[in-house]
């Protein structure tokens, strides 16, 4: 299926080569997604901004802690798009087992591949704000047991982050990006049964 806002092809014009350039890492050509936000400018900056933060240093997470957050948000919303660019860029880095990965996509924070309870609370506070838009008082004590109030605004941040990242790659119908890995792949041997 095309996507319904195709993403700009090179030649790109000054100012969005500038944009797409800032976006990605030095020598990688710009990702679909970042090459649809380029056709709006002023979003494809205010975005640059925003995101920016989420991926850096500054965010009081962990980069663990923060692709917990966005590969079970993409997960839960099906963005099949934007979960394969964080599985394909930053699963190794985050150490994330292959039967983590499967969890995070299919599972629950139930399953035995998690035993440390930082894990999984993140996969719990994902699943509340996406289900219920709200964390109950159960969950934001065990939440605040683990996490600062400043690494939880990151953690509720994130999370709206990308449902908004996941919403624009479902309804434009972006592809995944090519040798991304796909979400039915990820169902492992150590997958929940029924999952």
């Amino acid at each position: 299926m095309a996507a319904r806002i195709p993403p700009l092809s090179p030649p790109y014009p000054e100012q969005a080569a500038d944009l797409l350039h800032r976006l990605m890492p030095s020598g990688q050509e710009p990702i679909a997604l970042f090459r649809t936000y380029a056709r709006n400018l002023p979003l494809g900056e205010a975005l640059h901004s925003w995101g920016s933060y989420q991926l850096s240093r500054r965010l009081s997470l962990g980069l663990r802690e923060r692709e917990l957050v966005i590969v079970r948000t993409c997960a839960r919303c099906g963005c099949e798009y934007e979960w394969g660019v964080h599985i394909a860029y930053f699963a190794d880095r985050a150490a994330l087992t292959a039967e983590q990965v499967s969890s995070l996509t299919h599972g629950s924070s139930a399953d035995p591949c998690w035993s440390d309870e930082h894990d999984r609370v993140l996969l719990d506070a994902a699943d509340a704000l996406h289900d219920d838009n709200d964390i109950d008082d159960a969950l934001w004590a065990r939440l605040s047991a683990q996490f600062s109030p400043e690494q939880i605004l990151d953690v509720l941040m994130l999370c709206g982050w990308y449902h908004a990242i996941s919403f624009t790659a479902r309804a434009t119908r972006l592809q995944p990006e090519p040798g991304a890995p796909r979400i039915d792949a990820a169902r492992t041997s150590g997958a929940r049964a029924g999952a």
